[in-house]
């Protein structure tokens, strides 16, 4: 029986702040809006949360049996690679993962819907089984969608607009096209890490045939795409703010773009797809700070 520690570090925890940002700048635009409710904030964290656990078993799993993690590759050891779990004890634990955070979108759902709201129970629990779907089929299975370059997409819709317009949509029932822009920001940023995941392991996902887009771009062309993605996260920002104006606090979250911006010209300078490690805390941990920072200059 693998030991507890051997659970957490498939778990990736470092992930989770990242995952969680989309959450907290949809909940703080409700709350600029009027609308609150401190179990939607706890149950949708919860849930975000689940589903990225989730999404890291099923990457570990997926990854492990391909091969594609294997010593070529330069981030940190997976639990299946390395031979601290079987194969039935993580596929177990995907399950056992899957059922959980499954019941506690149900448990959202229902403090966001009650029984009054049958059409939009029915929408987001068609959308938790998405999400789960999309966790597991990103590296698990013969089509994994990871491994055809499609991963940058999956990571927009639901890191970014499922994140930020779905979570304002459960407080407010209603929506704004606006919304789309901080989802849009989130979400490209998101991306970001992924795609500097990609760009670290693009050597290695050559050799196991994972065509991720860093594959398929190479490396001058990865460098020019993650410098639009980091851009066009700013813009939108920008955008939302005009759009929304009411005080110079609005432009708070330009602070957590100070390490991006920096972050940006190493990259763009590095030779050495090694040094792109760190890289991918410092952007997560940003992205974080930024979803902060955007969120309370709506309401300050």
């Amino acid at each position: 029986m693998p030991h507890f520690k051997t659970y957490i570090k498939a778990a990736r925890l470092r992930t989770l702040p990242l995952s969680v940002s989309g959450i907290i700048v949809g909940s703080f635009l409700a709350y600029a809006h009027g609308y609150s409710d401190w179990r939607i904030v706890v149950l949708a964290l919860l849930t975000t949360v689940g589903f990225q656990i989730l999404s890291n078993f099923a990457n570990d799993y997926g990854d492990g049996v391909k091969g594609t993690d294997n010593s070529d590759r330069i981030g940190p050891a997976r639990t299946l690679q390395s031979g601290l779990i079987s194969r039935q004890q993580l596929k177990t634990t995907i399950i056992i993962t899957s059922i959980l955070t499954l019941l506690i979108a149900l448990g959202l759902i229902f403090v966001s819907f009650g029984t009054k709201k049958p059409a939009y129970t029915l929408l987001f629990f068609f959308l938790g089984i998405a999400s789960i779907a999309a966790a597991l089929k990103y590296t698990i299975g013969n089509k994994a969608y990871g491994y055809s370059g499609l991963g940058d997409l999956f990571v927009l819709l639901f890191f970014g607009f499922l994140s930020v317009v779905g979570t304002y949509f459960l407080f407010a029932k209603q929506l704004d096209w606006t919304l789309f822009l901080p989802s849009f920001s989130v979400g490209l940023l998101s991306v970001g890490v992924l795609h500097l995941n990609n760009m670290r392991d693009r050597v290695s996902d050559i050799k196991s045939n994972k065509n991720t887009l860093a594959v398929k771009l190479g490396e001058v062309k990865s460098k020019k795409y993650y410098y639009y993605l980091i851009g066009f996260s700013f813009i939108f920002a920008l955008f939302y703010v005009n759009f929304h104006y009411r005080s110079p606090w609005q432009f708070l979250f330009v602070i957590a773009y100070f390490p991006i911006v920096k972050q940006l010209i190493r990259v763009l300078k590095n030779k050495n797809a090694k040094n792109l490690d760190p890289e991918l805390k410092i952007l997560a941990l940003s992205t974080f700070l930024f979803s902060l920072l955007f969120g309370l200059g709506q309401i300050l």
